[in-house]
């Protein structure tokens, strides 16, 4: 009798879950803490996942250093010294974002440069300038026509620099975005399109609306920006098919608007989900094998999390108490595991990285 009472049980939850529209994926938990060498994690950027060679990288300004953890088996491998650290402030810590192309890692950095760093000996063999005061951030890479791009967010006004990665890593193109006024966030290559894509968190000065531009990097100039209103866009991934993930920050401590996540169609620019009460936003993630997103919703009114949404259904599964500015987050498709860095502040470790997964 106790054997069918539970049976039934397990039915009613599965119908649940069918009559709702939502897959019943197994819940997301702490399945590992890495200890990251030297001081315990408190200031850091850009998570990046090496989905190629299984390698997870973090830039890691307590330490003015890259992390490299082998992303299969958790073990930490190297940390890569020779950046400026957490300097003065946010606007000029580094190092920030982080892309790897072939052998190599580049990562912006505080002092308005690039560092291109060798993995096979993890040496900086060369420092790229790109004309700035401050931090060079956020990264994307096309590998058709070989070319880099990193936002110089925290100029007046921000720019974003094309750089060849062929040898001589020749400075393209520079291109001003002064209806960008709240500076610029995440920018990723959509392939579909042969494109780059840069989040904008406010447009003209106009409160609550933000957009995507989009960059054509063959010609190095924008070519539309998409509007998207009441999101303040600052995190971008790709998900399946044609669908774009925002990690807004409407919800966080100065904005006025209500936390909430959009996908959008990035070929058209039309919504095709708002994903209500998971917001606050900065770096979002995707990943194929869970067939989720994750958002590193840092500013939530009741707390930071890390929500998780269905990429089918576009539904929240979970929202998962961080604590701590914890708005950093990858995903390896591999094993499905999610790397979350942690600060110290937050209680859950000695500052460290967090590996959730669904065992």
């Amino acid at each position: 009798m106790q054997h069918n009472i539970k049976s039934l049980a397990l039915l009613s939850s599965l119908l649940s879950c069918v009559l709702v529209g939502q897959v019943c994926a197994a819940e997301l938990k702490v399945i590992d803490k890495i200890k990251v060498p030297g001081a315990g994690l408190e200031s850091f950027d850009i998570s990046y996942m090496d989905q190629k060679n299984n390698r997870y990288y973090l830039a890691d300004r307590t330490n003015n250093a890259l992390d490299v953890v082998d992303a299969k088996t958790g073990k930490f491998i190297a940390q890569i010294p020779g950046f400026v650290g957490i300097g003065k402030g946010g606007d000029s810590g580094g190092p920030n974002g982080v892309v790897v192309i072939g052998n190599e890692a580049w990562v912006g950095d505080g002092d308005s440069t690039v560092k291109v760093i060798d993995l096979k000996t993890n040496k900086i063999v060369d420092t790229i300038a790109t004309g700035g005061k401050n931090r060079a951030d956020e990264v994307a890479y096309d590998p058709k026509n070989k070319i880099f791009i990193i936002a110089n967010d925290a100029e007046d006004p921000p720019f974003l620099t094309l750089i060849s990665t062929k040898p001589g890593h020749k400075i393209i193109k520079k291109i001003d975005l002064p209806e960008a006024t709240d500076g610029l966030e995440q920018s990723i290559y959509y392939g579909p399109k042969g494109i780059f894509l840069t989040a904008i968190p406010q447009l003209k000065g106009e409160e609550g609306m933000g957009g995507i531009a989009m960059i054509d990097p063959v010609k190095g100039k924008i070519t539309k920006i998409m509007k998207v209103a009441d999101c303040e866009p600052a995190g971008l991934a790709q998900g399946p098919g044609h669908d774009l993930i925002i990690g807004c920050n409407a919800g966080g401590k100065k904005s006025k608007l209500k936390p909430v996540s959009i996908v959008l169609n990035a070929d058209t620019g039309a919504v095709v989900a708002r994903i209500a009460e998971m917001g606050a936003a900065d770096e979002v993630a995707y990943n194929a094998k869970n067939g989720q997103y994750y958002i590193t919703g840092r500013q939530m009114p009741n707390g930071p999390v890390l929500g998780v949404i269905d990429a089918k259904t576009n539904t929240l599964l979970q929202s998962i108490p961080t604590g701590g500015n914890t708005h950093s987050v990858a995903a390896n498709d591999a094993n499905g595991h999610v790397f979350l860095p942690t600060p110290k502040s937050a209680g859950t470790c000695d500052g460290c990285i967090l590996v959730y997964g669904t065992k």
